[in-house]
């Protein structure tokens, strides 16, 4: 995350990104024919999304759900190049060519997830446009926590994290990219992915994290109506994280912040040091060994255990 207009900000594996690679054959019914293949992972209901969420006044003027594409941001991204309104969403049932930091990868069966996208312009200030995917992990994490009963830690930048067993298991990430006058920002989340279909070990979901709600229905509607909500004080605020109490709000959930971390670097470089803050332009604080305090505005970051744990 920088404090510059967010660009190819990763939902790297596992578990997270726009929708990487959802396999055929990988789940029961997967690529088997049809929406119903899979019983236990009904198709969402466009129609009843719509009603739901495209009122008068809403940030949400369009909703598409597709059955499958390769990616919901690149989808997304080329239409905002000809003008597209803000608050269009596309939600899709499967994707086959979504795209995190260095290429990574991840499977899902069809429809065990949600895999969407939505694109914002921001009429704040664009050095604060990089707060937008922090700000869809806040939105993610409360929504979640509140319709489904899953306690979601954020892993800076942008990953959504649950505990499945006494385990940290990634469930989701958060993808934000310019696109034409604005930012296309995608999130994706495992609901019902089970433990023989996980493409990693690390990868978790919310039904292995014991939700009480898997009908992903509610919960993209919960998500949505979240970002709304923290878009529209932030954007109230002119930006400022501090201001509308978004930059409380994502210390509050970060499970990074409080552990030793190694932040590994563009240019092959390492960073090793204690996480302490969130900035006000949303990087994250650590100090070093050498007594110095050192804001990463980009890279990726390892949770390390205490020396005397490892």
């Amino acid at each position: 995350m920088t404090s510059q207009p967010p660009e190819n900000q990763d939902k790297d594996r596992p578990g997270g990104g726009d929708g990487d690679a959802a396999r055929a054959g990988s789940g029961p019914g997967a690529g088997s024919g049809g929406h119903w293949s899979d019983l236990d992972r009904p198709p969402l209901n466009g129609t009843a999304l719509r009603r739901a969420l495209l009122r008068p006044g809403s940030l949400w003027t369009g909703l598409d759900v597709v059955s499958a594409t390769g990616s919901t941001n690149t989808d997304l991204a080329a239409r905002a190049t000809g003008g597209l309104a803000e608050g269009a969403v596309l939600v899709a049932e499967e994707q086959s060519a979504a795209r995190g930091r260095l290429d990574r990868r991840w499977s899902a069966p069809p429809r065990s997830g949600l895999f969407f996208s939505f694109y914002l312009t921001p009429r704040v200030p664009p050095e604060r446009w990089g707060w937008l995917p922090l700000l869809a992990g806040v939105a993610t994490a409360s929504a979640v926590a509140r319709v489904a009963g899953v306690d979601t830690a954020l892993k800076w930048p942008n990953d959504l994290l649950v505990t499945v067993g006494d385990e940290e298991r990634k469930a989701g990430g958060i993808l934000a990219e310019r696109a034409g006058d604005g930012v296309v920002v995608g999130i994706g989340l495992n609901v019902t992915l089970r433990a023989e279909e996980l493409p990693v070990p690390g990868a978790g979901s919310l039904a292995l994290a014991g939700a009480e709600v898997t009908d992903r229905d509610p919960v993209l509607r919960a998500v949505l109506r979240s970002v709304e909500d923290w878009y529209g004080q932030w954007t109230a605020a002119d930006g400022d994280a501090a201001a509308c109490r978004l930059q409380d709000a994502y210390a509050a959930g970060c499970a990074t912040l409080g552990r030793s971390v190694r932040a590994e670097l563009p240019g092959d470089r390492a960073l090793l040091g204690e996480a302490v803050a969130i900035d006000g332009d949303g990087r994250l604080v650590l100090a070093t060994e050498e007594g110095m305090q050192r804001p990463v505005a980009a890279g990726d970051i390892v949770h390390v255990r205490p020396a005397a744990q490892e």
